[in-house]
């Protein structure tokens, strides 16, 4: 949320341990979404009739005078799930601290066909032209994953629309950490303030994420407020146009429209699966934010790590490389990276695409697809790319590798996969110990390239990546502080 010159980041956090339980909301403020100063939890589980068992997900939401409010789901003790107001004790105080529970919570019970242990997750309200909030909240109702809707017309007082936002038959998981809000193809289309009436004319997303299966899909389409019908364009998980928002470690994502900077800024969990015991302090962390945006062509959404992310870069430590010729085969360091972190950005120019292998019609699972053809498996173009994270004998390392293929289309254009293992990434890393991570994903981009790499246009659809925890690096740090750290992570 951004608010009086602040960004403020609230986030599910256990105060008491790394892993899931005892949730909390977290609560951290930015001038400029790269410094943090970590502040009191926000709102803590105290009340049996509304979330004794947890605070979990929601949103916040601007009301009328510019007045912040918090929609969260609360885990009563009946193991009902409920949805809870919250508003600032002080409103002169910028950094929000202190946060009051409204007397008339719960707001929202899963009453009729609801599912009592899947009704949570409000989203950011909205507010249409008959000055009406609207609102929308993950459920599954026989079976079936639904975003309910509900209208209000003074954010206490709720009421479940007839149909609901969006239903399908087709998945049958829960959906988590629902989003919805217009889209354009520039920033300040990400706009639903309700103020902003023209966000009505835009493109709108739904996100959800899928649970059990960790991934987060969306789908687009037209939004009406006068008969509150949502025409998609696809279904979730449509083969024909599969579209997430990331193909690794990315889940429970939410986005918040900056409107300092006009733009929508998307954060995302970078949930991990190590044991308990390597567990140790911490536990998953929050992904850098990227800006999203909607694709020139309109059939998807393109992202980027948002500006700022530029000023972690030092010119002092700097280290380029140019014009080198890499035969097949062949391993050469690029010395003088001493950072713990690294923004890497690289280009490869490819000769003979004529020699690309065929993508084959029967590869319809990328993530099967670069779990088979690994960096290990030569091809007619490719594996080539970095090893990132290596030990001096390479018996720990993370690839970072493309390869190209191209279509059986007679045409000229090619296909690009890109896909970039690593500990909960992709193929697992090679590594001296068996601590692996027990559920490797892959990461995969499809891009259109044109033959000529000159004035292409990509689309970005994938952003930035979780940190690979190679265990010879874990092994030379120490922490004489074996508390659980409070910081800006899941």
């Amino acid at each position: 949320m951004y608010y009086n010159g602040i960004y403020h980041l609230f986030y599910q956090y256990n105060p008491y341990g790394p892993l899931w339980g005892n949730i909390t909301w977290a609560h951290s403020v930015s001038y400029n979404l790269i410094d943090w100063i970590h502040l009191d939890i926000a709102l803590s589980p105290t009340d049996p009739n509304l979330d004794i068992i947890g605070c979990w997900s929601g949103s916040t939401t601007l009301l009328p005078g510019n007045k912040p409010a918090i929609l969260y789901t609360g885990g009563d003790s009946k193991n009902r799930q409920v949805q809870n107001l919250a508003l600032p004790k002080n409103l002169s105080d910028p950094f929000l601290i202190e946060w009051i529970k409204s007397p008339l919570n719960p707001l929202l019970t899963p009453i009729d066909d609801i599912d009592p242990s899947s009704f949570r997750d409000p989203t950011t309200a909205w507010r249409g032209p008959d000055n009406i909030w609207r609102v929308t909240i993950g459920a599954r109702i026989n079976g079936f994953g639904v975003a309910l809707l509900y209208k209000s017309s003074d954010f206490l007082k709720w009421t479940r629309f007839e149909t609901p936002l969006y239903l399908s038959k087709k998945n049958s998981v829960m959906w988590e950490c629902l989003d919805f809000f217009p889209i354009g193809i520039k920033g300040s289309d990400g706009d639903n303030h309700y103020l902003n009436q023209d966000q009505f004319k835009k493109k709108y997303v739904l996100k959800a994420s899928f649970q059990f299966i960790s991934r987060e899909y969306y789908i687009l389409g037209e939004y009406s407020p006068k008969t509150e019908e949502f025409k998609v364009e696809s279904e979730f998980m449509d083969q024909n146009c599969d579209l997430r928002l990331d193909y690794g470690k990315f889940y429970a994502s939410k986005s918040f429209y900056d409107s300092q900077k006009m733009r929508r800024v998307l954060w995302g969990w970078v949930n991990e699966s190590y044991s308990e015991t390597d567990a140790s302090k911490w536990f998953g962390l929050q992904s850098f934010p990227r800006s999203i945006l909607l694709s020139k062509s309109g059939r998807q959404l393109v992202q980027w790590p948002i500006e700022e992310i530029e000023k972690l870069r030092s010119d002092d430590e700097k280290v380029s490389l140019q014009n080198k010729e890499l035969r097949s085969d062949s391993l050469f360091e690029i010395s003088g990276v001493t950072a713990s972190q690294a923004d890497v950005e690289v280009s490869f120019e490819v000769t003979e695409l004529e020699e690309t292998e065929l993508m084959d019609p029967s590869w319809v699972d990328p993530q099967l697809l670069c779990d088979e053809k690994n960096a290990s498996v030569r091809g007619k173009i490719g594996a080539f790319g970095l090893l990132v994270l290596a030990s001096n004998d390479l018996s720990e390392q993370t690839a970072i590798f493309f390869r190209i293929f191209k279509t059986n289309n007679n045409k000229s254009e090619k296909k690009n996969f890109v896909h970039i293992p690593g500990p909960g990434l992709g193929a697992r890393p090679r590594t001296p110990s068996t601590r692996l991570d027990p559920d490797p994903t892959l990461t995969l981009a499809d891009l259109d390239l044109d033959p000529d790499p000159i004035g292409t246009d990509p689309d970005p659809r994938y952003g930035p990546r979780p940190r690979p925890r190679p265990i010879w690096a874990q092994s030379r740090t120490s922490d004489p502080d074996p508390k659980p750290k409070h910081e800006p992570r899941s």
